[in-house]
């Protein structure tokens, strides 16, 4: 992923560190330009790192017109950290069961290991799958938290582990 200073927060930014839009769209055409994917898995990527460098209105703008499970993930990523709770799992809704989800339960699994996160956590991972809704409902019990507020780190290392997951699947099954 193109690098920042950390990982994006829970709400809508910005943050320290993240590339100017303008910028930032150069450097995706230079670097997705030679890239041997379809142009959806493009545009669902585009849309991603835009999320992640806290360009939210540019990142809606592309998801919005992808009308598959992909496009409506990206889409509810956005409306989540807007933040537009409700929106969000709206489009969680269409969503679905993602072909991600088992991926990311897992590494969010490795990431609630001590006893205090794994009770704030243990309702994002129901019998091994991963639940959207709750991961919404516990960036919405937390906002408004300092960033060092351990539930807000623990969120945002899981948030960090879903854009990574996802773009590994855009690569992967969308080539």
């Amino acid at each position: 992923m193109i690098t920042t200073l950390g990982p994006p927060d829970l709400g809508p930014g910005p943050r320290r560190g993240v590339q100017p839009l303008a910028a930032l769209r150069k450097q995706l055409d230079v670097t997705l330009g030679g890239c041997d994917l379809p142009g959806r898995a493009l545009e669902l990527i585009r849309a991603t790192i835009l999320l992640w460098h806290d360009h939210l209105d540019a990142a809606h703008t592309i998801a919005q017109e992808i009308e598959t499970t992909d496009g409506s993930y990206v889409h509810g990523i956005m409306h989540r950290r807007e933040p537009d709770y409700g929106n969000a799992k709206y489009w969680f809704r269409r969503v679905g069961n993602h072909a991600c989800f088992p991926a990311l339960a897992s590494q969010a699994e490795r990431l609630l290991q001590s006893d205090n996160e794994r009770r704030f956590g243990e309702k994002l991972i129901v019998r091994g799958d991963w639940d959207p809704f709750a991961f919404v409902d516990a960036c919405e019990q937390v906002e408004g938290h300092s960033a060092t507020d351990a539930r807000v780190k623990l969120l945002r290392a899981i948030q960090r582990a879903e854009f990574d997951t996802l773009l590994d699947h855009f690569c992967r099954s969308l080539s």
